[in-house]
């Protein structure tokens, strides 16, 4: 059940603040898709500010859309989740409309589990656009979100995580994830943040 978000916490989590450089930088946009529709519509307009903000700034966008085309590819999400996945070809599988018009002008990588680098072709288009930072947003916080960016830091990428354009199913898995890619793998960043640093452009 989607819980409608705050930013404001993520300030008792902070630990080191940080811009992005437009230069080198990407935003991800991780499965927003119908499947989690209830869990992005209350962060939807911060959502489609920061890519609007990314942009302006010309950063360059990369949407994901998580699918599954058979039972060889569930791997352990199939048990963990008893084999309620998200099966491609089917309306929850598809980006959500909102999204789907903006994602016509960028590259949508298809994946199967949790990281947007595992069976995807990101690392590589990453390293061939010369991208250094990642911006992570989308669903869901705790699962594709915050293991992209564990992925991100692990393979030398500076990860930028958002605090308000990101959600999960609730306040408290979100915030714990706050607390961890803080203290471990990612600089915490907002749609105001975005704004103040990259000149409100």
């Amino acid at each position: 059940m989607a819980t409608s978000l705050r930013c404001s916490s993520y300030k008792k989590f902070e630990i080191r603040k940080r811009i992005p450089d437009p230069k080198t930088c990407v935003l991800l946009v991780i499965d927003v898709q119908n499947y989690f529709s209830s869990m992005v519509k209350p962060i939807l307009p911060n959502l489609l500010s920061t890519i609007d903000l990314c942009r302006r700034s010309s950063i360059p966008v990369i949407f994901t859309r998580h699918c599954h085309k058979s039972p060889d590819d569930y791997g352990m999400l199939g048990e963990w989740w008893n084999n309620d996945l998200i099966i491609d070809g089917t309306v929850d599988s598809q980006l959500m409309p909102e999204i789907q018009r903006l994602a016509g002008k960028d590259e949508v990588l298809e994946k199967n589990t949790y990281s947007a680098f595992c069976n995807s072709r990101l690392q590589e288009r990453l390293l061939g656009m010369g991208v250094k930072e990642v911006i992570v947003s989308g669903v869901m916080t705790n699962l594709c979100c915050e293991t992209t960016a564990r992925e991100a830091f692990v393979r030398g990428f500076r990860v930028f995580f958002s605090t308000d354009a990101t959600a999960t199913s609730d306040l408290e898995l979100h915030e714990a994830t706050l607390k961890n890619m803080a203290y471990g793998f990612a600089y915490l960043v907002d749609c105001q943040r975005l704004k103040d640093g990259l000149g409100g452009n």
